[in-house]
């Protein structure tokens, strides 16, 4: 006959986590000593990772302290705390109250406790912070995606910035984090095309080229594409000849024809233009910034899923990653901001004549040596 069967219907739920433990001394320590609820400094609910938890706390924070010497002698505090938090969490117990009191190590370190809960709601919330901005950029149901990122990017520094206030900086090592690999860049058709369009466009009307200076190789999807935009603006640059054959001989300089495309489709590429450089540089540029935005999205999420950063440290990491999509956010707005009139430079003044010395000086007398 085989043994019996030893596994738990729990046995798939992952471990708790420390912030678990110390969100039970906390509660053991307040459990403990009800004033401690003074010297733990800004906590709320939403704060805890468990909803019993919070749910407890809250009840901590709306029911009146009991007297000292009352609290001694009585277990009104912890009746009246389960009272109030039972309908709200309905699996709480007495007998979990008691576990809570005896797992706390150290009432006297319940500030310590509340500090530690706080640093990891803050590494939660970043993270939920992180999830939808990746969400934004990839939602195609919105009329004005690029729009909708930007101001999750907005809303991201700005919890950032409400986490410094309240995270002090302090030295300590740097960040160890093994950042995942970039998302894939969208090289579906549609974009494809774009790009072919811009560059064909932009053979035709070289000199709005020049004008185009937010866009970069780097904004493209594809690596041949973004080496012959690089043809295009290396020829506009040297002032010399753009047309489809001088671009197909930059090419070839450059080692594109070797494996990338053949002359024939190259010229075929180069010679259908559609509309305007600047139309198609704007969706190339989009898509770039979309693309950051994941990235960015992504390694802020990996820094928050590795239990070793420190909050200052994602802090420090978050406003790195944020800067890549800060520069991109930036040519994007330079190409679809309203153009800067340019104002006239008002004419000098010519300065007054200043007075010169007089035109004849009298030598100053030489005097003889001894």
């Amino acid at each position: 006959m085989p043994p019996p069967s030893t596994d738990d219907e729990h046995d798939d739920l992952p471990p708790p986590q420390p912030v678990h433990y110390a969100e039970q001394s906390l509660l053991g320590a307040l459990l403990l000593d009800p004033h401690r609820l003074d010297e733990i400094g800004p906590l709320d609910p939403g704060h805890f990772s468990n909803h019993t938890h919070g749910e407890l706390f809250r009840a901590m924070r709306s029911a009146p302290a009991p007297d000292t010497e009352q609290h001694r002698t009585s277990p009104a505090w912890p009746n009246n705390v389960l009272a109030a938090a039972h309908p709200h969490a309905p699996g709480l117990t007495a007998s979990y109250l008691h576990t809570l009191i005896q797992i706390c190590p150290w009432p006297q370190h319940a500030a310590t406790y509340a500090r530690m809960i706080r640093a990891d709601h803050a590494r939660r919330s970043l993270r939920l912070h992180a999830e939808r901005l990746a969400q934004a950029a990839v939602d195609t149901t919105l009329p004005h995606r690029a729009k909708a990122t930007v101001h999750q990017a907005d809303a991201l520094a700005r919890f950032l910035d409400d986490l410094s206030g309240r995270f002090a900086p302090h030295p300590g090592s740097l960040l160890r984090t093994a950042l995942p690999p970039a998302p894939a860049r969208d090289t579906g058709e549609e974009a494809l095309d774009e790009e072919r369009l811009l560059i064909a466009t932009a053979t035709a009307y070289p000199a709005e080229t020049s004008q185009m200076r937010w866009l970069i190789p780097g904004d493209f999807a594809l690596p041949l594409h973004a080496a012959l935009w690089q043809c295009l603006t290396a020829l506009t640059h040297r002032g010399e000849a753009v047309d489809p054959i001088t671009v197909l001989w930059e090419a070839q300089h450059r080692g594109l024809l070797a494996h990338d495309i053949a002359p024939a489709n190259l010229l075929t590429l180069l010679s259908t233009p559609v509309g305007s450089p600047e139309h198609w540089g704007e969706k190339v540029l989009e898509r770039a910034l979309l693309s950051r935005a994941q990235t960015t999205a992504v390694n802020i999420t990996a820094l928050t899923h590795d239990p070793a950063n420190s909050p200052h440290q994602l802090i420090t990491g978050s406003r790195r990653a944020l800067a890549d999509l800060t520069a991109v956010r930036s040519r994007w707005h330079q190409a679809t901001g309203p153009a800067m009139p340019r104002t006239a430079r008002p004419a000098r003044t010519p300065a007054a004549p200043r007075a010169g010395p007089p035109p004849h000086t009298a030598p100053l007398p030489i005097r003889a040596t001894r």
